[in-house]
């Protein structure tokens, strides 16, 4: 996020607190503590270079303490930023108009709850067609969220005021003749880590249930543009993490017995259930990729920077990033064609063309699956019926081995520790991190406590070592446009999230007696390949329209 006046105020109004700490004098570190943190970094020295050393190691404590001081928030940026493009990358930078298929003539339902599992498109038709006003359908899916937010656990607030507002300004365009996007006038809901100003933005967690934050974030601001309709804050695993907030496990919803998995736990749930058209998600690690494998959803995790991340919550710097969770492929593709863009604020980000058609031609275009993952599956795997669908659609599918030795999941997950830990200080010096729900070993209060360790050294290298990773990947990533791999399989998740490479999960087949439909996840061989990637989807689904299977119980 941005930083503001009042947080640069802050910082100018404690500089007398900080020149009192700078000045005092904590204990010292002595000569015999030293061996003790070597162990920690695989170092060995000598009683010399120990004498030597100590000196400077407690001068290093008094800087660490003058550091504190600050108590930098979540918003403060990082002056050094990712970038996954390599030397030898070449993009077009060509945005061409992107048209959506509207259709022309959209029946309203005899049944209006089925308008729940009306794609954007059939929405946006029954708007312009004015056989059902914005404020209207705004309605039906707030009462569908009150009704069923607390079945699902996937509510953190509903933003009526806001959406009321929003809505009636839909209404005013559509009277006018005004189109601005396919979103215009449609409900959504956001991932509870996005400022909007006048709402509360939780984090998911009690440390900040209370948190207001004065600011709209940017990708608010594009779907502002856009003219859709925010109803709702949507759960999210406490700071970004798995899917148990304050207010409990997010539920699948196929089944209630089940959570949602992954932070945009809310948001995969709430857009399965109907409760939304669709809604935004973030992904560190997962984040889009497991909800939406689990709940049945399809949801686009784009490239690294093609979506400022301004006045959002930073879990990690390098590998955090925004796309949409939708029902269908096409849905995908019209919530990122108005989202996507840079701004000045998010040194990371970067305006790229999506130059999306919705076509793909099935013989030249360069298809890939995981075989090493998938040749070893039953022979009546969702994965391996997807390979067949596409075969006998006349796509040629080449057998690869995805690379599974690259460590990568270590390198993430220390890289996703540290950023974490130094976005989450004040939180872990405060000692309110105990005041979180998950307090288990793997979880977030643990993890923070736990990075403080990681030598800055050490950090530097994994993000060397993490640039040595992508120039191994790319020879075999960018010889394809898609490469087809099982959406929860950890070794491709982690190397496109240390990558930047987008990908698309969605379902692969029927769903299974009390479960949702199992999924599959399309990889893009190439950055900035959004628009071959979903229309790529978009093909499977018109092939099999599993997309289209709901979970029964929220027919009604």
């Amino acid at each position: 996020m941005k930083i503001k006046s009042t947080i640069l105020q802050s910082i100018i109004g404690c500089s007398f607190l900080i020149a009192v700490t700078a000045t005092a004098h904590a204990q010292d570190i002595s000569v015999s503590e030293i061996p003790a943190a070597e162990k920690m970094a695989g170092l060995q020295f000598t009683p010399a270079q120990r004498d030597s050393m100590v000196n400077q190691l407690n001068y290093n404590l008094k800087v660490y303490q003058y550091l504190h001081g600050f108590n930098l928030q979540n918003s403060v940026p990082l002056p050094q930023w990712f970038d996954p493009v390599l030397p030898q990358m070449t993009f077009s930078t060509n945005q061409q108009p992107t048209r959506f298929s509207i259709p022309a003539t959209v029946a309203m339902p005899a049944d209006t709850n089925q308008l729940a599992f009306y794609s954007i498109a059939q929405l946006s038709s029954l708007l312009r067609q004015h056989k059902i006003t914005s404020v209207q359908l705004s309605r039906f899916f707030i009462n569908r969220l009150k009704k069923y937010g607390d079945t699902l656990h996937c509510v953190i607030s509903l933003t009526e005021d806001i959406a009321m507002r929003e809505a009636k300004k839909a209404d005013e365009a559509f009277a006018k003749g005004i189109i601005k996007s396919p979103l215009q006038g449609i409900p959504y809901g956001l991932k509870d880590l996005f400022a909007v100003k006048g709402t509360k933005t939780t984090y998911g967690t009690p440390p900040f249930k209370d948190q207001v934050i004065e600011e709209d974030a940017f990708v608010y601001q594009q779907l502002e543009k856009a003219g859709a309709v925010l109803v709702a804050k949507l759960s999210m695993g406490e700071l970004a993490m798995d899917d148990i907030w304050f207010g409990g496990q997010t539920k699948n919803p196929w089944d209630l017995q089940q959570g949602s998995n992954g932070s945009s736990a809310g948001s995969a749930s709430a857009t399965v259930a109907g409760l939304v058209p669709f809604a935004i998600g973030t992904e560190t690690y997962g984040s889009i990729v497991a909800p939406s494998a689990v709940c049945g959803a399809t949801g686009l995790r784009p490239t690294f920077g093609t979506v400022a991340r301004t006045g959002g919550m930073t879990l990690a710097w390098t590998s955090d990033r925004i796309g949409p969770i939708c029902r269908s492929a096409e849905d995908a593709a019209m919530v990122f064609a108005s989202i996507h863009g840079a701004d000045n604020y998010d040194r990371a980000s970067r305006a790229m063309p999506f130059n999306y058609t919705g076509k793909v031609d099935v013989k030249n275009i360069k298809v890939a699956y995981a075989k090493n993952y998938i040749d070893q599956l039953p022979g009546n795997s969702a994965e391996k019926g997807v390979l067949k669908t596409l075969r006998d659609a006349g796509v040629k599918v080449t057998p690869i081995d995805f690379p599974a030795n690259l460590h990568t999941n270590d390198l993430l997950v220390t890289i996703w520790a540290a950023e974490s830990a130094a976005a989450f200080d004040p939180l872990t010096r405060s000692g309110k991190d105990n005041e979180m729900v998950q307090q288990w070993q793997s979880r977030y209060p643990n993890m923070f406590r736990s990075a403080r360790f990681i030598p800055a050294v050490e950090y530097l290298n994994v993000c060397r070592l993490r640039y040595l990773v992508m120039q191994q990947a790319f020879p075999l990533l960018s010889q394809y446009d898609i490469i087809i791999v099982p959406s929860m399989a950890d070794e491709p998740m982690a190397l496109t999230c240390l990558t930047g490479n987008p990908c698309i999960t969605l379902p692969a087949g029927l769903p299974l007696s009390g479960s949702a439909p199992p999924s599959i996840t399309f990889i893009g061989g190439k950055l900035y390949s959004e628009a071959t990637i979903t229309a790529f989807a978009k093909l499977f689904q018109d092939l099999t329209h599993y997309e289209q299977k709901h979970p029964a119980m929220f027919g009604k």
